[in-house]
């Protein structure tokens, strides 16, 4: 009678644990998300540039190509202003992140690719996407002053790497 007892508990503890299981690409708490669970986003409402994802997500982290001024039918918004082309651009990464799971808070590092760059274009930028530059704990980030852009008139283009904040995470420590 003990006997069967043990090997009922010992099924019932089974069960529980493969009901616990974690789907691919799940956070398995020892060695974090599956390796090689990529999900490639491109939204089927945004314009993009020829041969460019506009990210893909590995686990916990996005990887944003360069978003661009560029409206969802293929339109460079606001020929010859910054203000407005940040303004489209970061809209597009914003739009971009949210749709692979993210948000503005969730970028780590932020690369602004800017034509003719200028020290005062910096203000302008700013402006355009405050979200994504907050006075407490920005991103690690850098503005490149650039020659030319992927197309003609485009001034400002905008990469990201942001991280999810994982749902649980494994204690210090733990195996």
């Amino acid at each position: 009678m003990h006997e069967n007892r043990g090997a009922m508990c010992g099924a019932g503890l089974l069960l529980l644990l493969a009901g616990c299981a974690v789907p691919g690409g799940g956070f398995s708490g020892q060695q974090g998300p599956e390796p090689g669970n990529r999900r490639y986003v491109n939204p089927g409402t945004m314009a993009q540039l020829d041969g460019f994802t506009h990210a893909v997500r590995i686990g916990f982290v996005t990887y944003v190509s360069g978003e661009v001024p560029l409206d969802s039918s293929g339109h460079l918004v606001g020929a010859g202003d910054l203000a407005a082309q940040a303004k489209q651009a970061f809209a597009n990464l914003d739009l971009v992140l949210r749709i692979a799971g993210n948000v503005p808070s969730d970028v780590v590092k932020l690369t602004v690719y800017v034509v003719n760059y200028q020290p005062q274009d910096l203000a302008v930028i700013r402006q355009a996407a405050p979200q994504f530059f907050p006075e407490r704990n920005p991103p690690a980030g850098l503005v490149l002053g650039v020659q030319a852009l992927p197309r003609e008139g485009m001034l400002i283009a905008v990469d990201a790497i942001a991280e999810a904040p994982a749902l649980f995470r494994p204690r210090a420590g733990a195996p």
